[in-house]
């Protein structure tokens, strides 16, 4: 009875073990394939940078709304530039391995995502095409009320880009600055020094109606999407009038949820607040 019972005993431990070392085995797979899935989409979104700055991509003429990525001089330090010794591309030559620069990051998926849920939230005569990308020097950002910058801590602004920066503001323009991290935040205030010197910087608070057009935003301790350097926040750069002209998402990657809504990368809640987030900036845009 005893080594009946033993043995029963090993069998049942062995049956758990081989059952343990099939769950391990399918999440490694899972983990595995998910890998490539997430690389294809990062490969193809750098093949997509560079065709669509190559052909000079536009958006629709009939579209109401356009999504503009502002393209900017990008020599500053950053969160992945090293100090400014690994020049990117497309705006530097490749040096050793290369490195898309920030401006660029989440391009095109981000985009596309957001406008098509856009479009079905709102009813704005829009598609998932509304997008473009346009050089900070160029004028062509007139024709665009409402840009993005990603990774302003590679920022280091030309007198060009500084005076349309300056002009763009002035006329009503409305930017939204993602992927801002840590000390990027200083970097970047510094570089604002040469479009306004006597402007800086103010938390926004809940109460401010930037988070209350389309959605009624709950909170501001919006869980980001990867770890980062302190804490969420978010900072406005206000116009003459009070108003809103700049949102910053600072400690937080929003563009990075409009970029991997459709895949399972991130968890759901706050990958959906993440989109009305961005559906409440391009609502304000448009009311105030």
């Amino acid at each position: 009875r005893f080594y009946s019972s033993r043995v029963a005993a090993l069998r049942s431990q062995a049956g758990w073990l081989a059952g343990m070392r099939n769950k391990i085995l399918l999440a490694a797979l899972v983990l595995f394939f998910a890998g490539i899935v997430f690389a294809q989409k990062e490969d193809w979104e750098i093949e997509r940078l560079f065709q669509d700055l190559e052909n000079h991509r536009q958006p629709p003429q009939d579209t109401e709304f356009v999504f503009a990525r502002f393209q900017f001089t990008s020599h500053g330090p950053g969160r992945r530039n090293y100090g400014g010794m690994r020049p990117c591309m497309p705006d530097s030559a490749p040096f050793g391995r290369y490195r898309v620069c920030g401006w660029a990051h989440d391009y095109p998926a981000a985009e596309e995502n957001l406008m098509q849920i856009a479009h079905e939230a709102t009813g704005i005569n829009l598609n998932k095409d509304s997008y473009v990308m346009v050089r900070l020097d160029s004028d062509e950002i007139f024709k665009y009320p409402w840009g993005l910058m990603s990774e302003v801590g590679e920022m280091t602004l030309t007198p060009k880009e500084a005076a349309n920066f300056r002009e763009y503001l002035n006329r009503g323009g409305f930017i939204v600055v993602d992927d801002l991290d840590g000390d990027n935040l200083e970097w970047f205030g510094e570089q604002m020094k040469m479009v306004f010197p006597d402007r800086g910087f103010v938390e926004l608070s809940l109460d401010n109606p930037i988070f209350h057009t389309l959605y009624d935003i709950k909170t501001l301790d919006i869980e980001p999407p990867y770890p980062q350097r302190g804490a969420p926040k978010f900072y406005g750069y206000l116009d003459d009038h009070g108003r809103v002209s700049m949102v910053l998402d600072h400690n937080n990657d929003i563009g990075d949820f409009w970029e991997w809504i459709d895949e399972p990368r991130y968890p759901l809640p706050p990958s959906t607040e993440g989109l009305r987030l961005g559906l409440d900036y391009i609502l304000y845009s448009l009311t105030h």
